[in-house]
């Protein structure tokens, strides 16, 4: 397992799970090629939904990850993290980005479970090669991340996400 795609909504803990597997942040030199390139790498860990581009992810990803939390969760999350970085930019943005909050974004995540997952679902049914991990709940997100430090990155246990 050497490519890795993390999906979900805002607020569900993308960026945090890619750091806990490895994840590396690119500069806002790299950025304008960076999805076209990095897939043709050996290996890689991308988060984020960046809808136009998931197809050429979940092509040449080996895992797919994606969070499916409630809407409770992701919400509480997006405006604990406002809070928190207010007038910063968070270390999982590019620079000079600092973080915002509007109402479109909160609707956006607030909904994102009813008007996002059924079209990500019906997407990751063209891709049952892949390894694909549904992980409902940050609890899920802890078993996953203590299963992978004991037995490693490239094994997973079936059944237990």
């Amino acid at each position: 397992m050497k490519r890795i795609m993390i999906i979900g909504s805002g607020g569900a803990g993308k960026s945090t799970l890619s750091k806990q597997l490895g994840w590396i942040s690119t500069s806002n030199d790299e950025w304008d090629n960076f999805q076209e390139r990095l897939v043709l790498e050996e290996s890689w860990i991308i988060d984020g939904n960046y809808g136009r581009t998931l197809d050429i992810r979940m092509t040449q990803a080996d895992v797919i990850i994606l969070l499916d939390f409630s809407r409770w969760i992701t919400t509480y999350r997006v405006i604990k993290r406002r809070l928190i970085y207010h007038g910063k930019t968070r270390p999982d943005l590019n620079e000079d980005c600092p973080e915002s909050l509007d109402f479109e974004f909160i609707k956006w995540v607030w909904n994102f479970k009813k008007t996002k997952i059924p079209g990500i679902m019906e997407k990751l049914m063209k891709y049952q090669d892949k390894k694909i991990i549904v992980l409902k709940s940050p609890k899920n997100v802890e078993k996953l991340i203590k299963q992978i430090k004991t037995i490693g990155v490239g094994y997973f246990r079936e059944g237990e996400n």
